[in-house]
């Protein structure tokens, strides 16, 4: 029997930046709607903070605030986790037989960090050398070890995408080499990194400022490397490649987990094969259920996922719910803006801006920001303006920077 149940104009499934950014927009376009945000956490993080955490220029305490003092005014707050969608009903089920139908639904619930999936890592991680900064507990063990390693071997990996934050995995190691050449310890330690892929960084315009770092580091580009398995006792790490299983043994070793569809979403009928939910990637709209929107981290858009695109894609999230409930035309349009800061040193920063088919998507004229290159103003954006914009301007439904093409 179900325990509650209740009927809001819009649900938002999931109280993250995604989540919370769209409530944020809608209400400054339409105050007053009836909204309901579905959310279990008691804290909200900014992600994107944790790579600075483990560079030692931010302490993890400046990442973290109660979800509460971002949760929008006049929004009802479900605090509970989502546990499944009837979309045919325009419901949502959550914890403790829960039900709440909608007009209009957002699903804005992430993606999941897959630690299971490499063989002995989750019984290692946060001791023996294993950090991640994808982690907010972990990151502060990042820094520790970068202070703490004078000689040896540091491993840095990158599993199959899509994952949260291309770029991440190589911010961690650029930062830590910067770090190790400061102190003079560079050269005694060998610096590997073992990229799933098959190329430094997707977007081949930023690839040349990248090599530059490399090459002043000394870096071990491994392609075609997948870590599967840690044996943290014995600092021993296994990769798979085309030529087989290869052994490296480790004084420190930075993951990247692979990363899946939420898991309630990739159980539903709104997810693809993959385990995202389906939507247009311009308008956002679920390409089978019209009442429904989805974006971040959970959506089947094939943009990188960052904060920044978070942050682009609410506004035309918003618009465009708002056109549903209205019966009017979608206008909002997602051109695949995807952000990532390149901390390639302490102090400088190569800024990625990109789109859709890897489309150049700078936000600054080249003269303020090259994104291309290096730049201490890229660094003082990432440092000292960012972090503001998303607690003060993108929770908040100030758009700056972000309006959406073709809305209002």
């Amino acid at each position: 029997m179900t325990a509650h149940q209740s009927h809001h104009t819009v649900v938002i499934a999931g109280g993250g930046s995604a989540g919370i950014a769209t409530a944020a927009s809608i209400l400054g376009r339409h105050p007053g709607l009836d909204i309901a945000i579905i959310e279990p956490a008691d804290e909200h993080y900014y992600q994107p903070g944790w790579t600075m955490v483990g560079g030692g220029v931010f302490e993890k305490d400046e990442t973290v605030r109660p979800e509460a003092s971002v949760m929008p005014k006049g929004v009802t707050w479900l605090k509970a986790e989502v546990t499944g969608f009837d979309p045919e009903n325009k419901a949502v089920e959550y914890a403790d037989n829960g039900r709440v139908t909608y007009d209009v639904l957002v699903v804005a619930m992430g993606n999941r960090l897959a630690w299971e999936e490499i063989v002995g890592l989750e019984e290692t991680l946060g001791r023996n050398g294993v950090t991640s900064n994808y982690r907010y507990d972990l990151a502060p063990y990042t820094w520790q070890l970068v202070q703490q390693t004078r000689e040896g071997r540091a491993l840095f990996t990158q599993p199959p995408m899509p994952i949260k934050c291309a770029g991440a995995p190589q911010k961690a190691m650029y930062l830590s080499c910067s770090e190790w050449e400061k102190r003079g310890v560079l050269g005694d330690i060998e610096v590997e990194f073992h990229n799933n892929g098959a190329v430094l960084f997707g977007v081949a315009d930023y690839v040349p400022a990248l090599m530059e770092y490399v090459e002043r580091y000394g870096i071990d580009l491994n392609f075609g490397s997948t870590l599967t398995r840690v044996d943290g006792p014995a600092k021993k790490a296994y990769f798979a490649t085309e030529n087989g299983e290869v052994e490296r043994e480790f004084d420190m070793l930075h993951v990247c987990p692979p990363q899946k569809g939420n898991p309630i979403v990739a159980a539903s009928v709104l997810a693809n094969d993959a385990g995202y939910a389906e939507v247009d990637q311009h308008t956002l709209q679920h390409v089978r259920y019209p009442d429904v929107f989805a974006l971040g981290d959970c959506g089947s858009t094939p943009n990188a996922k960052t904060m920044a695109a978070a942050r682009k894609q609410a506004p035309v999230a918003a618009v465009n719910a708002l056109a549903r409930l209205e019966g009017k035309p979608l206008k909002g349009n997602y051109d695949g803006y995807g952000s990532c800061p390149l901390t390639v040193e302490r102090g400088k920063i190569v800024l990625a801006e990109f789109g859709y088919g890897g489309k150049l998507l700078p936000t600054f004229p080249k003269w303020v920001i090259d994104g291309t290159k290096a730049t201490r103003a890229a660094w003082t954006l990432k440092v000292d303006v960012l972090p503001g914009i998303y607690w003060h301007a993108m929770l908040k439904g100030r758009e700056w920077m972000a309006r959406p093409i073709g809305g209002a």
